[in-house]
């Protein structure tokens, strides 16, 4: 009886935990189910979808008249290129320009050197169609370097007025005459370093007069020229001198006049500094800058200026073949 009576409490005893370890068991049942619950009712945070690049879509050239559609090329990542890739596409660039602008022309109205000249040093801070309204008056009244020396300058001032900054412009035009006249014989030499001697003319301007008055290639960087370049990505300077070299680099000496035209044209008309009309752009597959602007070919083709837009050019007396392309000339000064 001792011995029962002695394992019945430890049987008992021993069970004791059993029945605890199950209701700890219970009691911690409730805490998973909460937990599975609040797992449930935890909001999923969606990600937002990645954004695709612009890709020039096959007809980008659509609203350009006589300008075949390119090929689709998903634009390329210059920073990846090896110097060789560079180089052709950037002269594929300059090929297909050409194929658009086959008049491109300087926009300066002028029949000798030293009108060019001229006309170059007072386009500064206007537009060429500005320069071209009052350089007639200005050559009519002073049609040489001897005659423009000896100006009047408060009545070389009256005439530059409309062009901005005129008396400073006055100051250059009647200066460099004067340089002309006492170093040149009265004429406009055809010498990088004799130009940029004269007042008022930088490397920019002589290398237009070099280009389009003695047929001596140059590179032309303006605003227009600088912005294309680095949108394209021939090179990331941004001094003017250094543009010049970079981009002279990659192409032949003889190509600098065209290439000079065909890029500020294209600046001009198409890609624009503000909006550049990307869905009306015929080098769209090769611009990496492609969607910077408009990209809908409808709405692009009003963002067009000049001839592309159907719009009077820049030349009171532009060349026959711009005329036979469509273009037409601009009004003279006071008709618009």
């Amino acid at each position: 009886m001792k011995k029962n009576a002695e394992n019945g409490p430890a049987s008992a005893k021993k069970t004791a935990p059993a029945k605890k370890q199950a209701s700890a068991e219970s009691a911690a049942a409730p805490v998973k189910k909460q937990a599975s619950a609040e797992s449930a009712a935890a909001p999923v945070k969606k990600q937002a979808p990645a954004k695709k690049p612009a890709v020039a879509p096959k007809k980008a050239t659509a609203a350009v008249k006589g300008v075949a559609p390119a090929k689709t090329v998903a634009p390329k990542t210059p920073r990846a290129e090896s110097r060789t890739a560079l180089v052709r596409r950037a002269r594929r660039i300059n090929r297909e320009l050409a194929e658009v602008y086959p008049y491109a022309h300087p926009e300066l109205d002028f029949e000798n050197p030293f009108q060019l000249v001229v006309a170059t040093v007072l386009s500064a801070q206007t537009t060429d169609l500005r320069v071209n309204q009052t350089t007639p008056a200005l050559f009519a009244k002073y049609p040489a370097p001897e005659d423009l020396a000896a100006a009047n300058p408060e009545e070389v001032e009256e005439i530059l007025r409309p062009t901005g900054f005129f008396r400073a412009k006055t100051k250059s035009v009647i200066g460099l005459s004067k340089a002309l006249v006492e170093d040149f014989g009265g004429e406009v030499p055809g010498r990088l370093e004799d130009l940029v001697k004269l007042p008022g003319v930088g490397r920019k301007t002589a290398f237009v007069v070099l280009g389009n008055a003695f047929g001596r290639p140059g590179i032309t960087v303006d605003t227009h020229f600088q912005r294309l370049v680095r949108r394209w990505q021939w090179t990331d300077e941004t001094d003017p001198d250094k543009i010049e070299a970079a981009v002279g680099a990659l192409f032949p000496k003889s190509d600098w006049t065209d290439l000079s035209h065909h890029v500020i044209w294209h600046g001009r008309r198409i890609c624009h500094a503000r909006k550049p009309a990307c869905g009306a752009c015929p080098i769209a597959p090769l611009c990496p800058a492609f969607g910077e602007g408009e990209t809908d070919p409808e709405k692009a083709k009003k963002l067009l200026k000049y001839e592309k837009g159907g719009f009077p050019g820049q030349r009171l007396n532009p060349p026959q073949a711009y005329l036979d392309a469509g273009g037409t000339p601009a009004p003279p000064l006071g008709a618009g």
